[in-house]
């Protein structure tokens, strides 16, 4: 019966020197980015707490109805996918 090969232990190593740089962006995030993704998730938090308190006494809430879940989340959804950029 023939012999099987040995194979060196190095065939799969990874040569850390050829590896290709990666491009980094630049830098933090400005503030004023971070402040309008705060700024949103406050303000759908805010539309929510809002709806559930006064929502008889403001006409276009009351119009809205349950419309007005969408628009409170919706903003802190925006904000939340902002975070993914958020450097």
């Amino acid at each position: 019966m023939p012999k099987s090969k040995v194979r060196k232990k190095n065939d799969y190593a990874i040569n850390p020197a050829s590896r290709t740089p990666v491009k980094v962006k630049a830098g933090p995030s400005s503030t004023l980015y971070v402040s309008v993704m705060l700024g949103l998730m406050l303000v759908g938090l805010a539309w929510l707490i809002v709806y559930y308190l006064a929502a008889e006494h403001i006409g276009f809430m009351n119009a809205l109805g349950p419309w007005n879940f969408l628009v409170g989340f919706g903003f802190m959804i925006v904000g939340l996918v902002m975070t993914m950029r958020w450097r």
